[in-house]
């Protein structure tokens, strides 16, 4: 018979009792922070492999980081994507625009005029450079932190404002968390708050495109959190076995909500490494240069559409505010963080690069926010018109039943009647204004 196992190690057994490791961040609060152990490598350093490469072939892309921009302000190296000054100043624009929109946003959830936002404080050049990279028509399957990418695209701000409020105006009618846009006319996808759910819909959209005979790809954007969901991996596995035109982007902002990097796997190795796993071609991008955003969401983009296969970014970055209006950072990290981390703010970094070359000023540069504060300033004053948390103005009633089926069902009849009386008992006099 065999020898049964000791009930535990050190009880009459010889054998090496066993540890479980706990991921544990750098630096909690109060301590000093030294970010030496990043690697952010030189400006220029790393090699621009053909589009249509092997996988294999890139291994080291996936463990390097792709810089354009060095610490002289200037751009670097193959992946320098060659822009025009004009394409770097609507950039900057839109990363400005895109600040000043979720400063207002963020106050106004203070001000008790909407219950949740969520900023992308120096995560600007993850979503709006790479964005730029694509085709206008391209569809973008978003998470909650690319509201950059529909107002680089010309979505109307006050939409955006309205859905936030969950007012009148709201082209939603309220179903959706604040901040889960949705535009099929601008090519983005409904944001879901299920995690990673955006992922398999982005490479079935892809596929379909492809059995189609379309020339328009699908691109993704996912939080490093988040590739520890078994969607995210079922993504990986159709992409690279169908060769869907898609691009995975995974934006490493180093925590998921108070939950460091390392939950997900960013101790034992890059979140880029998983897309060689998968077969897929993987780059690793300074989130935080947005030349170098740019370029590598380009360079996936015409991989994708000469059918050589998808690939999936990860953009190292770092979130600068908290995970949204309902979290504190102080509670888990160093407040010191933000001002250390090496790679710096993305608007400032491109700002000193387009001044580097002489084609901008910190004049101009003042007189550009003082714009967009004001645009956003105007444009919310305009949605509030429309109601705002709590008002009454929000949309009729009877709009909760509606939009899903052609001819009501006798269910739902049932729970509208239901739901109207039971509003009548509570408010025999009508809603309190």
């Amino acid at each position: 018979m065999a020898d049964r196992p000791d009930s535990a190690a050190g009880q009459g057994s010889n054998k090496p009792s066993l540890s479980l490791h706990v991921p544990e961040p750098h630096y909690r609060p109060g301590d000093a922070v030294d970010f030496s152990h990043v690697d952010s490598g030189e400006a220029g350093r790393e090699p621009r492999p053909d589009e249509a490469c092997d996988p294999a072939e890139m291994r080291d892309l996936a463990y390097g980081l792709i810089r354009v921009l060095g610490d002289d302000d200037l751009a670097h190296g193959a992946w320098d994507p060659k822009l025009d000054a004009d394409t770097l100043r609507t950039m900057l624009k839109n990363m400005a625009v895109t600040r000043a929109f979720d400063e207002r946003m963020f106050r106004g959830q203070r001000q008790g005029k909407t219950s949740f936002y969520m900023k992308c404080t120096g995560e600007e050049a993850t979503s709006i450079s790479a964005s730029m990279a694509l085709a206008s028509d391209d569809m973008v399957f978003p998470s909650y932190r690319q509201q950059g990418i529909l107002l680089s695209r010309g979505y109307p701000m006050i939409e955006m404002i309205n859905q936030i409020y969950s007012n009148r105006g709201d082209k939603l009618k309220g179903r959706q968390l604040p901040i889960m846009y949705s535009s099929r006319e601008h090519s983005f996808f409904t944001i879901s708050g299920n995690l990673a759910t955006q992922t398999p819909q982005a490479v079935g959209w892809a596929m379909a495109s492809a059995i189609k005979g379309d020339s328009r790809i699908a691109a993704t954007w996912v939080g490093e959190g988040s590739t520890a969901e078994g969607d995210f991996h079922a993504a990986c596995t159709f992409a690279a076995v169908y060769n869907a035109p898609v691009i995975l982007n995974v934006v490493n902002n180093q925590w998921a909500i108070s939950s460091f990097s390392g939950f997900a796997g960013g101790e034992r190795t890059t979140f880029a490494a998983r897309g060689l796993g998968h077969g897929i071609a993987a780059l690793r991008v300074d989130g935080n240069d947005a030349l170098a955003c740019y370029a590598a969401e380009r360079w996936a983009a015409n991989r994708a559409r000469a059918n050589a296969g998808p690939t999936l970014i990860e953009f190292f970055t770092y979130r600068a505010e908290g995970h949204s209006t309902s979290d504190d950072p102080s509670g888990y990290r160093s407040a010191q963080e933000r001002e250390e981390w090496p790679l710096g703010d993305p608007v400032m970094r491109l700002k000193r690069h387009l001044i580097a070359l002489g084609e901008w000023d910190e004049e101009r540069q003042e007189e550009m926010d003082r714009e967009a504060a004001e645009m956003v300033r105007a444009t919310t004053k305009e949605a509030e018109a429309n109601g705002i948390l709590g008002h009454g103005l929000h949309h009729p009633f009877r709009t909760m039943f509606e939009d899903v089926f052609e001819e009501l069902p006798w269910h739902l009849k049932e729970q509208a009647e239901q739901a109207v009386k039971e509003r009548e008992i509570k408010f025999p006099e009508g809603l309190p204004k």
